[in-house]
């Protein structure tokens, strides 16, 4: 049984990190990454693949049209 004790020891933890802001590429490539290492055969394929699942098809494409743009200029 879970008590709240030990999900806030769980919470607070300090390892837990604030992530990256959203649309600034860096949680993909971070996901990526990770994805790599776990042997995927194309790992930003997959990682666009469980964004567009998280954030919905819209949301994932305007923030896919933000990172190009940074990565434009």
């Amino acid at each position: 049984m879970v008590n709240r004790a030990s999900v806030r020891q769980q919470i607070m933890k300090p390892g837990n990190k604030k992530k990256p802001k959203l649309g600034t590429g860096k949680r993909f490539k971070d996901l990526a990454s990770k994805l790599k290492k776990k042997g995927a055969k194309d790992p930003k394929a997959l990682a666009a693949y469980i964004g567009r699942r998280k954030y919905g098809p819209k949301k994932f494409a305007k923030l896919s049209a933000k990172g190009q743009k940074k990565r434009r200029s």
